[in-house]
């Protein structure tokens, strides 16, 4: 077991993690045309801010109205719904984190302020939040916060509004949860999971959750990441770790992630890739993170998920001053008795 000051290095290094790992893929999210990312970017290896256009966004098939104003989450940036070669993030700078993040950080404020876990205190933050002008800048507003507020809007309660879910960003939100409550395993699995179900119900994330869990929660205590993979891996006790990973290790990853798993956002593909990218740069968190990220697709979502794991087995300092010092905001700092 890692002492206190461990503790908190692997701590601080998955929150800072999964920050990093978002802002550096923002630019170049959801490019599936690896040769569009390369002539529209480069290979990415720093912050950069998007450009428009943006050749495989799909916002121009994308709508969203809302029920009533209760529903209203868009904005001012309804207007660019349904048009051709939007980038998501239009209007973020380089080094600034997407709508999910931007949350990450409200529940970690709610996490200080209430000296713990209270989902209806989260609640009630997220939806002013999400139907306040200007909280935000960010065009692309996820598919579950679209259903949260359809059924927000029609006078469901706050946590009844969940929805079926499959997309890897929902495990987002449970990272701050598990670092706040790291001494104390069984709690931080029970309210992170209790979390993850306010916005995404169904068998595929209690499985994507509860696998997320057993990395982080083993490494936070110092167990190394490497061998709680391997372990996972041998015991085969999650229906998303069917895939020989292991085997693949020597193959180039854009075969792996990209030819045998998808760089989609769903977690079938996309949790193994996760697993696959932290066992692979268990040891270099950038390079890591640098590969995740020029591999396109939901690289922002698996960019924030591998940044928490590398981050808590490597801790704060495995990560490059200049990503550090870019991110335009800080994540919030856990104030809790680690």
């Amino acid at each position: 077991m890692a002492d206190k000051g461990d503790t908190a290095a692997r701590i601080q290094g998955a929150i800072w993690g999964m920050f990093i790992g978002d802002a550096l893929a923002m630019p170049v999210h959801w490019y599936y045309q690896r040769d569009a990312l390369i002539r529209d970017y480069g290979r990415v290896t720093r912050y950069l801010a998007p450009k428009n256009p943006h050749p495989d966004s799909i916002l121009w098939r994308s709508a969203y109205s809302p029920v009533n104003d209760r529903g209203d989450i868009l904005h001012d940036q309804q207007q660019y719904w349904g048009q051709a070669g939007i980038h998501y993030h239009q209007f973020l700078r380089a080094g600034e984190n997407t709508l999910n993040l931007q949350l990450a950080n409200l529940l970690t404020d709610s996490l200080n302020a209430n000296h713990g876990y209270d989902p209806d205190a989260y609640l009630d933050a997220y939806i002013h939040f999400m139907t306040t002008p200007g909280t935000h800048r960010d065009t692309y507003v996820e598919e579950y916060h679209r259903h949260f507020f359809t059924h927000y809007a029609r006078g469901t309660a706050p946590n009844k509004c969940g929805t079926l879910e499959k997309h890897i960003s929902g495990l987002i939100g449970m990272i701050p949860i598990a670092a706040y409550y790291a001494s104390d395993p069984d709690q931080a699995r029970q309210l992170a999971m209790a979390h993850l179900r306010l916005t995404h119900l169904g068998e595929l994330m209690e499985s994507a959750g509860n696998l997320l869990l057993d990395l982080l929660l083993p490494v936070f205590g110092g167990a190394p990441l490497a061998d709680t993979i391997l372990q996972k891996l041998k015991r085969q006790d999650n229906p998303l770790l069917g895939h020989p990973l292991v085997r693949w290790l020597d193959d180039p990853d854009e075969v792996v992630i990209g030819r045998r798993l998808s760089t989609a956002c769903y977690v079938q593909d996309a949790v193994p890739a996760v697993v696959y990218l932290a066992l692979k740069y268990v040891d270099d968190a950038a390079q890591g993170l640098v590969i995740n990220t020029n591999l396109g697709g939901d690289n922002a979502g698996r960019g924030a998920v591998l940044g928490a794991v590398l981050g808590a087995a490597n801790g704060f300092q495995t990560f490059p001053d200049e990503w550090v010092s870019g991110l335009l905001v800080s994540p919030s700092q856990l104030l809790n008795n680690i």
